[in-house]
C-alpha cells in the first residue's frame, strides 16, 4: 500500500473517531428519556479505585422516565447516589437501602433549548476537527507532491478523495444533530 493509501485510510479512520465521540457526547445528553447512557461517565470511589456505575451493578429502565441502579455490593448505594449528585445531570437519585432509582424529570422549553445549543456546540466542534484533519492531509499531500513522490494528476486525486470524506463525515454530523435536535424537541 502506498503513502496516498495509508494517508487516506488513516485520515477518515480519525474522521469516523470524531463522528463515534460525537456519538458518545449525545448519549450524555438528557432528552427527558432514561436511558443507561445517562450515567455512562459517571464514576464512584470504589474501594479507592474510580469505577463507572454500570460496572458496579445493573442498570434497568422500568418505565420510560425511570432510571433503576442495582448495585451488586448494596453498601455502595451511598457512593453511588454522592457521584450522580455530584455529576450534575440534572436528576435527583433516591435511594431506598436496595437500589437507586433515578426520576428524569420532563425538560422544560428552556432546558430543551440549552440541550440544543450544547448539541449544537459539540456538533461544531467535530466538524471543525474533521476539517482540520481535511487540512493536515491537503498538506501533506501538496508535500509530496513538492518532494516529487507523487504526480500533479495523483495529487489532484488524492485531494479529490479527501474532500468526498470531508463532505461524507461532516454530512453525517450534520444527521446526527438533527436527530438529536428532533429527540430534545419531542422529548
Amino acid at each position: 500500500m502506498d503513502d496516498l493509501e495509508m494517508m487516506t485510510l488513516e485520515t477518515e479512520e480519525k474522521m469516523q473517531k470524531s463522528v463515534e465521540f460525537l456519538k458518545e457526547e449525545f448519549s450524555g445528553l438528557n432528552t427527558g428519556k432514561a436511558t443507561p447512557s445517562m450515567v455512562d461517565k459517571v464514576t464512584v470511589d470504589y474501594y479507592g479505585a474510580p469505577t463507572r456505575i454500570q460496572q458496579l451493578g445493573n442498570i434497568s429502565i422500568p418505565e420510560p422516565r425511570l432510571l433503576v441502579i442495582s448495585p451488586f455490593d448494596p453498601s455502595v448505594l451511598p457512593d453511588i447516589n454522592k457521584a450522580i449528585l455530584a455529576a450534575n445531570l440534572g436528576v435527583t437519585p433516591m435511594n431506598d437501602g436496595r437500589v437507586i432509582r433515578i426520576p428524569v424529570p420532563e425538560p422544560s422549553e428552556e432546558r430543551r433549548k440549552d440541550m440544543i445549543k450544547i448539541a449544537g456546540r459539540n456538533a461544531e466542534e467535530q466538524r471543525v476537527a474533521i476539517r482540520n484533519l481535511r487540512r493536515e492531509a491537503n498538506d501533506a499531500i501538496k508535500a509530496l507532491e513538492k518532494k516529487g513522490d507523487i504526480t500533479e494528476d495523483d495529487k489532484d486525486a488524492s485531494l479529490d478523495e479527501i474532500q468526498k470524506l470531508t463532505d461524507k463525515y461532516v454530512g453525517q454530523v450534520d444527521s446526527m444533530l438533527a436527530s438529536k435536535e428532533r429527540e430534545v424537541m419531542e422529548g
